[in-house]
């Protein structure tokens, strides 16, 4: 999942009717200030169920849990499902980037990731949506209508690759019901 500008407040209304017995892994990468603390995985744990934490390298991903980037660093997943961080040159001005996470994660899981794009004020996630889609994956864009800030959700639809358009409630309800199946 990735955002930027305005994912805060997206973040904390996503996750309010799941818990830890979640059938799969979340990672989030979420544009920071590279110099801020990562308080993400302190609020997120105020709002869901699921257990939030802050990816570190070599952490196992786990079905029921919630991973946020640090700032100032990439996340990437590995073919043995764990984590890595790379502090690597930003990608489209950012670290974490988006493109980074999904180029990474759709290698790994090829037909069975979910890719979602959410506000933000760039174009980070759009090349990372491709290559989801190319892989078979599910991809899904924020609505540009709803989102708070829209040309990140914009990018991703314009490049012909996004499978579902949906407003962040609508976003909502679909993980609920990946919790119910």
């Amino acid at each position: 999942m990735g955002l930027s500008a305005g994912g805060m407040e997206v973040l904390t209304q996503l996750f309010v009717n799941l818990n830890n017995q979640f059938p799969l892994p979340i990672i989030i990468a979420q544009h920071l200030h590279p110099k801020s603390e990562n308080n993400l995985p302190v609020i997120l744990n105020n709002y869901t169920g699921l257990n939030v934490k802050e990816a570190v390298c070599c952490d196992p991903i786990k079905p029921g849990f919630i991973y946020t980037a640090p700032p100032d660093y990439h996340v990437l997943i590995e073919r043995d499902y764990t984590i890595s961080l790379s502090s690597e040159e930003k990608v489209n001005f950012s670290r974490p980037s988006i493109d980074v996470l999904f180029e990474s994660a759709a290698s790994v899981w090829t037909d069975k990731l979910i890719g979602i794009i959410m506000t933000g004020a760039n174009n980070d996630g759009a090349l990372g949506i491709k290559t989801i889609k190319e892989n078979n994956g599910l991809t899904i864009a924020e609505n540009t209508e709803t989102a708070q800030y829209p040309d990140m959700p914009g990018f991703a639809i314009d490049t012909g690759c996004i499978d579902l358009i949906y407003s962040k409630d609508e976003i909502r309800v679909f993980l609920e019901n990946l919790y119910k199946n």
